[in-house]
């Protein structure tokens, strides 16, 4: 037997196996866009985390400058506090002596009417 006589024969297996690979290569085909889908639907919803993710630091980096802004201003109210305390503090002395000068001559004069009076 020569290779020409088994020519039909190899010829229908060759034929064979190329309906194989066709039917591989659709499978193939079919599992590789299958795969594109899970891809990209994956991206899809790691997309979503993300953006909230990117949002929440936005809101978060605003929020660090308002708190930069209101430590700011409470440390200048703090300081007016401090001063309007020490004014306060100056004042109360101011009446306290003043209510002692007014609490001496007081005595003084009620001790000179009485002293009138005898």
């Amino acid at each position: 037997m020569t290779h020409e006589d088994d020519l039909p024969e190899r010829v229908t297996r060759l034929e064979r196996q190329m309906k194989r690979c066709r039917v591989d290569s659709t499978a193939a085909r079919v599992l590789a866009s299958a795969a594109d889908r899970d891809v990209a639907e994956f991206r899809t919803t790691y997309h979503c985390p993300t953006k909230v993710l990117n949002a929440l630091r936005e809101t978060q980096l605003a929020h660090d400058e308002k708190l930069k802004q209101h430590d700011t201003r409470f440390d200048r109210l703090e300081t007016k506090f401090d001063e309007l305390e020490a004014k306060m503090t100056d004042g109360f002395s101011t009446v306290a002596v003043g209510q002692a000068q007014i609490t001496a001559l007081l005595t003084i004069a009620i001790g000179k009417s009485e002293g009138e009076a005898d």
